[in-house]
């Protein structure tokens, strides 16, 4: 995406929030007065989310090299601030951050069609645990296929174009099953929901059936055959979809690594990833044929 783009939709996003976020900070008594910045709202907002979508690795190389260098970035932004101090206007307007994503994910289309699955977010390797101290009262030590790891669980439901339509995160020893995660997930959803065989419960079935939503998952292989409708089982088989998702966010938007030294900075580039992502014009999809639509 193009940074001209990209500031235009973040500045039509700030122009009905930013009032709105201003009036509830007065109103709350978290904010006595208003200073005035050098970057505007939608600036700051832009130039974190941009990052993601410039191919640096490092956060700190991509804002001396962009931003306080002579390049094309740095003229669309005269007045932009010391490196120090703009991981401080970051850090400070977390909020805006996870508005702007749930925004976008309220734009998602509800096609009928939907994927669950959760990834981990490693936040230090397994010999550093005893050691770790950023993420000692907030991360926890969990599972997945691949082992075991330290950190969070980011929890998302995509539909078959790959758009975001709902996340949480939670401590990495937070299981896939749980109710709470999941119907706060699948809430206001209706269709068909796909998963792997770590959602396979009987009572979390009961209670999406309850919701308007079919949960479908394959079965283990010590249990009793099922018949399925070709449709589900051919749905099933493209379940790989949300997978390439979860491998595009940590490789492409880089939402996972180990050099966080705040769970604000944890946050800030977790959120930012995440709204890239939902910005990209071209996202991981499946072709659901029409004759399958019209049986499903």
């Amino acid at each position: 995406m193009k940074l001209v783009t990209l500031f235009y939709l973040i500045d039509e996003f700030c122009k009905e929030y930013e009032p709105l976020w201003q009036q509830s900070l007065l109103d709350s008594g978290l904010r006595q007065r208003r200073r005035t910045s050098r970057l505007a709202l939608s600036e700051i907002l832009t130039i974190a989310i941009y990052f993601h979508l410039s191919g640096y690795r490092m956060f700190k190389w991509y804002y001396e090299q962009e931003l306080l260098g002579s390049g094309f970035v740095a003229s669309c932004f005269p007045k932009a601030v010391s490196y120090t101090r703009f991981l401080e206007l970051m850090s400070e307007h977390v909020v805006p951050f996870g508005h702007c994503l749930l925004w976008l994910c309220s734009l998602s289309t509800k096609t009928g069609i939907q994927f669950i699955d959760s990834t981990s977010l490693v936040v230090c390797s397994n010999l550093r645990i005893n050691r770790h101290k950023v993420f000692k009262d907030s991360a926890a030590r969990g599972h997945t296929s691949e082992g075991w790891f330290f950190g969070f669980k980011l929890h998302i439901v995509v539909n078959d174009r790959g758009e975001l339509l709902a996340l949480r995160i939670t401590p990495g020893n937070v299981s896939d099953t749980n109710k709470t995660v999941v119907t706060g997930l699948t809430k206001g959803l209706q269709g068909k929901l796909f998963g792997d065989k770590g959602y396979l419960s009987k009572e979390l079935f009961a209670q999406l059936w309850e919701q308007g939503l079919h949960l479908i998952t394959n079965i283990r292989r010590n249990m009793k055959q099922q018949l399925m409708p070709l449709w589900d089982k051919l749905m099933l088989r493209k379940r790989f979809i949300i997978e390439t998702v979860n491998d595009h966010l940590k490789n492409n938007e880089q939402i996972e690594h180990s050099r966080h030294r705040s769970i604000t900075n944890f946050s800030v580039n977790l959120l930012t990833g995440l709204i890239a992502y939902q910005l990209q014009p071209k996202k991981p999809h499946i072709r659901v044929p029409k004759v399958l639509l019209l049986e499903g």
